[in-house]
């Protein structure tokens, strides 16, 4: 099979040539577009970034001193994998849950078009979209 190199033709877009308008229209702006809501959004998630990485710190001591006084010095590199894995997990764990609050908490999990929600049953408690003129 011959490969072909070279750029990739350019298709044409369902709105006629208007992509950008029509994607406009149909998308509502996201309140982390405005940099200052971003700015805050982001200096908050960092805020408690620093927050969870002193709780890890204190954990991770906190486990060491536990082993050391139930098992002694039974290897150095026991100690180091428990200490990354216990970082590992707890600082994965908090970036993703601040993830969450940041994008919950700036009002973006509102900025979504659901094309779902107008077949949603009533008792789902889902609203259907409303048309934006």
């Amino acid at each position: 099979m011959k490969r072909r190199t070279g750029p990739v033709p350019r298709r044409k877009s369902v709105a006629g040539g208007r992509g950008a308008e029509h994607e406009h229209r149909m998308i509502p702006r996201s309140p982390l577009d405005d940099p200052r809501t971003a700015a805050f959004a982001w200096a908050r998630y960092k805020r408690l970034m620093r927050w969870m990485m002193l709780v890890t710190l204190t954990m991770v001591i906190g486990a060491m001193v536990m082993l050391y006084r139930a098992n002694g010095l039974v290897s150095v590199h026991f100690y180091i994998a428990t200490a990354l894995g216990i970082s590992f997990a707890m600082l994965l764990m908090s970036a993703l849950m601040g993830l969450v609050f940041l994008s919950n908490g700036t009002g973006h999990d509102e900025a979504i078009v659901d094309p779902l929600a107008e077949h949603a049953p009533e008792e789902w408690g889902v609203s259907p979209p409303r048309d934006e003129a």
